[in-house]
């Protein structure tokens, strides 16, 4: 073989050494990512429920840089060599996907009516539509700490530009004690207002709905009085911690185990009703989360912290004994996403001896479930205690004890927006069909 023969075949073998691998691990991928989506399709995971990726296929050149700068793990994927959402609804909005692609083909959008997508119309100052009720944090559209801090700040640093005489009145009344509240209080004791912070469960807000093993990712921000919060990454223990430390350090009052029951205007501005008192105040800022207030069972041990009200990532819990309570498309969905994880040991519980109100696709995958010994009914059955390590059921012939990890309680819950609109607040009504037809 002559000199040239042999430089082009050692050329064919460099390259194939590392094409084929490479291509090898393109492949792995999108299996994955199908095996994946056609997982999450099947308990409804996939569409999302707030703000997510919007991928312009024409646009794509399938680089994989979204897919790679996703702090939260899955929620894309490349599928036929293009970006594909699979899965929605663990997006909570950090956008860096968008600002990896290298040739714009991703926009951050929000979901569609029908998928808690209603969002109050606010200023850029967070201001609603009714003067000096101001919206920040998850409730107006994005989860992100970082973001909910800022807003809680900002709306707060508004209302000091506008302060009022100094009589009876409140400058605010904060509802809601997360991360845009915290932030909101910390500003006002910053600007010298009177201010008050309501918190109708415990320090945290939405934060402690977060599943026990969930990393709540974040970019560093700046708190006013106490300074830069530095981590990028920190479990809600952590975070929990954190907020506790704050508030003890900084003084800041947060009257925790009060809820808001109403807001009426009033000549000074507003008059905020809670469980407890009655607050006058010139502004409002609503720090409230979009998902409302869970119903809780109301039984012994629910405060643990293995008990939780959302099922945000089934991929976190492997190798467990679990209990799903409700009776609800969602608490049947958590079920089987919980099933299909690997050696969980799954027991769905409803008080009912029929499932009444469940789509029948979501039957039809639960029976498929049950019929594997992935998930085990506990029908006619209620919670009567919460133990460290396992759950007591009440059934018609008596109690059963279940060992148990974690337990994951869906069973409804109020949300806040029937409230918000009942106060007068303007919401974008965008649907379905005014969306199709502006396509």
């Amino acid at each position: 073989m002559s000199d040239t023969g042999l430089t082009l075949l050692l050329s064919i073998l460099l390259i194939a050494a590392a094409v084929i691998p490479y291509l090898a691990r393109v492949r792995r991928r999108e299996r994955d990512a199908r095996r994946r989506l056609e997982e999450l399709t099947i308990t409804g995971r996939q569409a999302a429920t707030s703000m997510h990726p919007h991928i312009d296929a024409l646009a794509c050149i399938g680089c994989g840089s979204c897919v790679g700068a996703c702090p939260e793990g899955d929620v894309l994927g490349l599928i036929n060599g293009k970006a594909t959402l699979v899965h929605g609804a663990k997006c909570i909005g950090h956008g860096l996907c968008a600002e990896a692609c290298p040739v714009g083909a991703i926009s951050l959008v929000m979901a569609p009516p029908g998928r808690s997508a209603n969002l109050p119309v606010i200023s850029q100052d967070y201001e609603t539509t009714i003067p000096n009720l101001f919206i920040a944090g998850e409730l107006g559209g994005i989860g992100l700490i970082k973001n909910a801090v800022l807003q809680g700040r900002h709306a707060v640093e508004t209302i000091a530009a506008r302060r009022g005489p100094r009589d009876g009145a409140l400058d605010v009344v904060i509802v809601g004690a997360g991360p845009a509240g915290l932030a909101a209080g910390l500003t006002a004791m910053k600007e010298g207002l009177r201010y008050c912070i309501l918190e109708q469960d415990e320090l945290g807000g939405t934060v402690l709905q977060y599943p026990r093993r969930k990393l709540v990712l974040t970019s560093p921000v700046e708190l006013p009085i106490w300074g830069r919060l530095k981590f990028t990454e920190i479990s809600k223990e952590d975070l929990l911690g954190v907020w506790q430390r704050i508030v003890q350090e900084t003084g800041l009052t947060v009257r925790t185990k009060e809820k808001m029951l109403d807001i009426r205007r009033s000549e000074t501005g507003f008059r905020v009703v809670s469980s407890r008192a009655e607050y006058v105040a010139r502004h409002v800022v609503l720090a409230l989360g979009r998902r409302g207030t869970p119903r809780k069972l109301e039984v012994p041990g629910e405060t643990l912290p293995k008990v939780m009200y959302r099922l945000l990532d089934a991929e976190g819990y492997k190798n467990l004994n679990l209990l799903v309570v409700g009776g609800g498309d969602s608490a049947v969905e958590a079920a089987i996403a919980l099933g299909l994880q690997k050696s969980n040991r799954v027991t769905l519980s409803y008080r009912q001896k029929e499932f009444g109100r469940v789509k029948q696709r979501n039957l039809d995958h639960l029976a498929e479930q049950v019929r594997k010994k992935k998930v085990q009914l506990a029908l006619g059955t209620t919670v009567r205690e919460i133990l460290p390590d396992a759950v007591i059921l009440s059934t018609g012939n008596g109690s059963h004890r279940l060992p148990n990890d974690y337990c994951f309680i869906s069973i409804g819950g109020e949300t806040p927006f029937n409230q918000l609109q009942s106060l007068g607040i303007a919401f974008h009504r965008q649907t379905l069909d005014d969306q199709a037809a502006a396509a």
